[in-house]
């Protein structure tokens, strides 16, 4: 249900810019060359329109993220993921390209890697709860998504998903897709 919520936000936020966007002048037919104004040709090459940002992200890994422009269409960004008994850090370097030709929509895609520590604890113990066990897991991660950064206002909405491999001290091994939905205030 969460999944279905979260691509049908995505959507209903494409379509909005995409009408916003076009305006009424759009139907008529005679606008076939039109051209836009410096700031929206500069907007194609990195439409995310922001150097820096800090939010949250939802679904698989939740907590919270910071990102930051380095060059125009390149970015690092963090994520503080938070369990009940875990604990993780990613970082991840993205490239980010304009979707369907549309001012503040974009691909992105990136690789990265993150670190993660999980406790066991044991309850009813005398003095009240201990950690009985604990494992460090280190993992490769790739990130696909879209973003789209609205105009009228500091806010930016991804939906994405961050596939990693992770391998723990204990020997266990994990895969997972971890898809995501994150806002972020942009500045």
């Amino acid at each position: 249900m969460k999944k279905i919520i979260a691509i049908s936000f995505a959507l209903f936020v494409s379509a909005t810019s995409l009408m916003a966007s076009k305006g009424p002048e759009a139907n008529r037919g005679d606008n076939k060359d039109i051209t836009l104004p410096p700031s929206f040709s500069t907007l194609a090459l990195n439409s995310s329109s922001y150097t820096n940002a800090i939010g949250v992200r939802a679904i698989g890994t939740s907590g919270i993220t910071i990102k930051h422009f380095t060059k125009n269409s390149k970015a690092i960004e963090g994520i503080l993921g938070f369990w009940p008994n875990a604990f993780s850090a990613t970082l991840l370097i993205e490239q980010y390209a304009n979707a369907f030709d549309e001012p503040g929509l974009n691909w992105y895609y990136g690789l990265g890697g993150h670190l993660s520590a999980k406790s066991d604890w044991v309850d009813g113990e005398p003095l009240g709860n201990r950690r009985v066990d604990g494992n460090v897991g280190l993992g490769v991660d790739g990130i696909f998504g879209i973003e789209y950064k609205i105009r009228e206002v500091p806010i930016a909405v991804s939906l994405d998903v961050k596939p990693f491999l992770e391998v723990t001290t204990n020997g266990n091994a994990f895969v997972a897709l971890d898809p995501g939905l994150g806002v972020k205030v942009t500045f």
